[in-house]
């Protein structure tokens, strides 16, 4: 299946789901802990944006990232930058940072696959991955042509591109 016959079939479908190499995966149900680990992460990149005062956006779950024909994944939060997106876009074709929150279900996969392939996409500056068990966040972060990757367990992180500060903690939400 292709991208664009992935969102036409998953628009008809309840539940949500991601395109891997041509085939859809459905999602785990959220627990409690995913769903407050992906609003801090949300808030605490949209309120970065508002103090940077730079020209990007923040979107929650809900939209694709596509990755190549075949794959599309759909992150728990996102940013990017300059105008804003149509009220009907479902796909964001140049995001800056993504966000995914580990859960048990896919945390392997968030931690392996989704970092090759966010990374094929030359806009992405940042990938963070927020594990809640084990309180930090991975950062990894372009660097030329390479990757560098922090495992922060509390403290500042500066996201430049775009010029974003927040601290690990604002991330990582409530215990």
């Amino acid at each position: 299946m292709t991208v664009e016959d992935f969102l036409l079939w998953a628009e008809a479908r309840p539940g949500r789901h991601e395109l891997v190499d041509g085939q859809p995966h459905a999602m785990a149900p959220e627990r409690v802990g995913h769903a407050e680990a992906k609003f801090a992460a949300q808030t605490a990149l949209r309120q970065a944006i508002v103090r940077a005062g730079v020209p990007c956006h923040m979107l929650p779950d809900g939209v694709t990232v596509r990755i190549d024909a075949r794959t599309a994944y759909e992150p728990d939060a996102l940013v990017y930058c300059g105008a804003r997106l149509s009220r009907n876009a479902t796909v964001v074709a140049a995001p800056v940072i993504v966000v995914e929150a580990l859960s048990p279900s896919a945390g392997f996969f968030d931690r392996h696959g989704k970092l090759a392939g966010y990374f094929t996409l030359p806009s992405v500056q940042h990938y963070l991955i927020v594990d809640i068990d084990r309180r930090m966040v991975i950062h990894h972060e372009r660097d030329g042509d390479a990757l560098r990757t922090r495992l922060l367990p509390s403290g500042p992180l500066r996201l430049d591109p775009p010029g974003l500060e927040l601290t690990v903690e604002d991330l990582l939400g409530p215990l």
